[in-house]
């Protein structure tokens, strides 16, 4: 569940940024930015490594190390998105490409989508085992 916690809020503050570049997409001189997915998938599988090595994997937090964009914090994630500079420079200095920042949105919202399913499944296992009926 951790796990699950730490993703939907990944997800979270990656839409806020992607939809902040939709926003500006014919502001001149505007660079968009984005969080690095890879960056967060591979503090999450130290995380998760490091707490299957203990000898009660499921005790205690999940303890993920920040990186130069993510700030974890006990209760929140705060983040730091870096300007993208792989698209052609437009005449109005804007290097944006809108295929692209669609892409990344639909899929930052269908693993959104996902993580919150897999939350409301795992806490309905919880509730049906304090509940008796497992």
């Amino acid at each position: 569940m951790p796990a699950l916690e730490r993703l939907s809020q990944f997800t979270s503050a990656r839409h806020k940024v992607l939809t902040h570049n939709i926003a500006n997409l014919s502001t001149p001189y505007f660079k968009p930015r984005d969080l690095d997915v890879h960056s967060f998938q591979q503090a999450m599988a130290n995380a998760v490594d490091k707490r299957r090595s203990r000898i009660n994997p499921t005790a205690g937090p999940l303890e993920v190390q920040s990186t130069s964009q993510l700030d974890f914090q006990t209760d929140r994630l705060a983040v730091k998105a870096a300007p993208l500079n792989n698209n052609i420079l437009f005449h109005d200095q804007n290097n944006r490409n809108v295929e692209r920042t669609m892409q990344h949105l639909v899929e930052n919202t269908m693993v959104h989508n996902m993580g919150i399913e897999l939350l409301r499944s795992e806490l309905n296992l919880l509730r049906m085992a304090m509940r008796g009926r497992v």
